[in-house]
């Protein structure tokens, strides 16, 4: 079946009273145009289900569109994508705000290789990505309108939030494995929720898959032992010599 039909098929089938997750003109109109198929298996990329790739996850069309209506991306919009995994969502965004506009980070090396490829096999070359630890954003790029951050966190990173211009909204998954909701977060701090979510949480340079093991070093493995040494209270602290160390 032509892509294009597929592509309207899943639109029409997210607004459907029975998903009813679709109500923006905007978001499904990007979903009409982007090829998905690009992205994910085209055997299986307009199924409303989430993907395995490569260790990372594709998110199911109905969870972009619950993340996109959140987000409230508008044309010219400088965009933030936290965790760009193959592509996708960076590109819904690229028609709604312009390619120009939206830069992605991901802490995975070969999945930034990934999109990169995806972006510019759909079209969409001009999307910047980059290879970064997320919590730390983009911050030469700052400020952005939106952020979109793709994995899940206790509290929104501080450095995302600082890199907000003053009318910015950033939408994450917030909370723990077990307990998730997605929420918007002004610069002011005001918080919207949007409902529960189940995401993997947002990982830290080392943490991603194929990182090598890091070695702390002999400096490091004083500074430990010395402040655990000092969270006790007794004699045991007495006979300890630092200058051994």
């Amino acid at each position: 079946m032509d892509p294009a039909t597929l592509r309207d098929d899943m639109v029409e089938g997210l607004a459907h009273e029975t998903k009813g997750v679709l109500d923006s003109e905007r978001v499904g109109l990007a979903m009409r145009t982007v090829p998905r198929h690009e992205f994910v298996d085209e055997r299986v990329a307009y199924e409303d289900r989430t993907h395995e790739v490569d260790g990372t996850t594709v998110l199911a069309p109905s969870l972009v569109t619950t993340l996109l209506q959140a987000l409230d991306p508008r044309e010219g919009d400088e965009t933030l994508i936290v965790g760009v995994g193959v592509g996708y969502t960076a590109a819904v965004c690229a028609e709604i705000v312009g390619a120009e506009h939206v830069h992605a980070v991901d802490i995975s090396r070969p999945m930034v290789y990934r999109a990169r490829e995806n972006l510019a096999e759909a079209g969409y070359s001009a999307v910047l990505v980059d290879h970064r630890d997320g919590a730390r954003g983009l911050p030469e790029y700052a400020p952005f309108d939106r952020i979109l951050v793709e994995a899940a966190a206790v509290r929104p990173p501080e450095a995302l939030l600082s890199q907000l211009s003053p009318d910015g909204r950033l939408v994450m998954p917030r909370g723990t494995p077990g307990e998730q909701s997605l929420v918007g977060v002004s610069a002011d701090g005001e918080t919207e929720r949007f409902g529960p979510v189940r995401f993997k949480p947002l990982l830290l340079d080392g943490e991603q898959t194929g990182a090598p093991e890091r070695n702390r070093m002999h400096r490091e493995d004083r500074e430990f032992a010395e402040r655990s040494a000092h969270r006790r209270h007794g004699w045991e602290q007495e006979w300890i010599d630092w200058d051994r160390y």
